[in-house]
């Protein structure tokens, strides 16, 4: 849908009576305005305005309005609410009261990224693997620590109780136009994986939003609670999202080394975006979660490692991220690290086909490290001309702040 007539004959055909605006704030948060399908016209040609000082990093009280532009490519029916008077969501485009850009707008951040890809006649494609625990609540409706189930890794029903809930989410993953690959159980209890399928970086990274939101609404209509955050448990597996890339050159170079070694240079300075929470580094190191800068075919100890497929679905795969990151933001840096790797013309390192978790100190101790502190990502960040060029001060600072 491209135009304002597609939209309108979307909402009647639909019985649409609500439609949901929806936008990213710095930390990668959902945040949205609902507006009457009869503003709709005002919405396409004006805008929606919003107060941006009410936002993390959007913006002072002084010069607070900022107009919400829906992206009518994006709008779908929201499953679980009522048939009668349905509900529609759009994800929108944030811009100054003149029209602007608004430079904050970590989608358009992600915009810019792909946009320098595409200028250098290079395809990227992601698909994240999201964990996330599911936690019993209480007879008032908060959320406990109590896990679902205390099943493990690929187990079945009866003891892997997650699975209607993960059923109903791909169900209503399908309904919005997004491909579920797959679902399971994942290793600690009452923790789950869905993995959709691969696609450009902001498709993607809007299916990221939407799948989280879909989880989070689903588990609370059946009387839990859905945890995305790293480490919810101290002595289980935390929450990742391995991100898997695939790279391709217009030109029919093999550009996927490169690619990678530009990410494994640069990702010390951007881990805080990665892994934007205290506990983020709790997970880092333990548990198949990576601590070194490195890589290797298939070992899930590694950083990156590049998974056992047929040579039209080789991808790389990296490990350090959770679910907690904002995916446009993580997604624009990790094409610029990328890219910068293809113009430097990098080579990564030989792979290490050992199994980091239980390798000599003494091997360990000649490789770069992951930060190992949210405090020591957030300097890393700071002094990075990396990050300087591609995140806006005002963004950096929202994170490092969070120390």
């Amino acid at each position: 849908m491209k135009t304002y007539d597609d939209l309108s004959e979307f909402v009647e055909e639909e019985n649409v009576k609500f439609i949901r605006l929806a936008f990213i704030d710095a930390l990668g948060n959902q945040k949205n305005i609902a507006i009457m399908p009869g503003e709709l016209p005002r919405a396409m040609k004006e805008g929606i305005s919003i107060d941006a000082s009410a936002v993390p990093g959007f913006g002072s009280a002084e010069r607070s309005d900022l107009f919400l532009h829906p992206d009518p490519e994006t709008i779908t029916i929201v499953p679980w609410r009522p048939i009668d008077g349905r509900v529609a969501r759009m994800f929108c485009d944030v811009a100054y009261p003149d029209g602007k850009p608004f430079e904050r707008d970590t989608r358009l951040i992600l915009k810019n990224a792909v946009k320098a890809a595409q200028d250098k006649n290079i395809r990227i494609n992601f698909g994240p693997e999201i964990e996330f625990y599911v936690f019993r609540q209480d007879e008032n409706g908060n959320p406990t620590k109590e896990p679902l189930d205390h099943a493990g890794y690929m187990d079945i029903d009866p003891c892997d109780r997650g699975d209607n809930i993960r059923r109903e989410v791909c169900f209503t993953l399908l309904d919005m136009g997004i491909v579920p690959e797959a679902s399971h159980h994942e290793q600690g209890p009452g923790q789950n994986e869905v993995d959709f399928r691969y696609s450009d970086p902001l498709s993607t990274a809007d299916n990221t939003e939407t799948l989280k939101w879909a989880v989070r609404s689903i588990c609370d209509s059946n009387g839990m609670t859905a945890d995305f955050s790293p480490k919810p448990l101290a002595d289980e597996p935390g929450n990742g999202m391995h991100i898997n890339i695939s790279v391709e050159s217009g030109e029919g170079k093999n550009v996927t080394k490169p690619f990678m070694a530009g990410i494994m240079k640069y990702i010390r300075d951007f881990t805080l975006f990665l892994n934007p929470e205290s506990e983020s580094y709790s997970r880092l190191g333990v548990q198949k979660a990576p601590a070194f800068i490195s890589w290797s075919e298939q070992n899930r100890s590694q950083l990156i490692r590049i998974p056992a497929a047929d040579e039209g679905r080789k991808r790389m795969e990296l490990r350090s991220p959770d679910p907690e990151a904002n995916p446009y933001l993580a997604y624009a840096l990790l094409i610029y690290a990328g890219l910068s790797g293809i113009e430097e013309n990098l080579a990564p390192e030989p792979s290490l086909d050992v199994n980091l978790y239980t390798a000599d100190p003494e091997m360990t101790a000649g490789l770069k490290r992951l930060p190992a502190t949210l405090a020591e990502a957030a300097a890393a960040a700071r002094r990075s001309e990396f990050v300087q060029k591609y995140v806006p001060s005002d963004i950096l600072e929202i994170y490092c702040e969070r120390v």
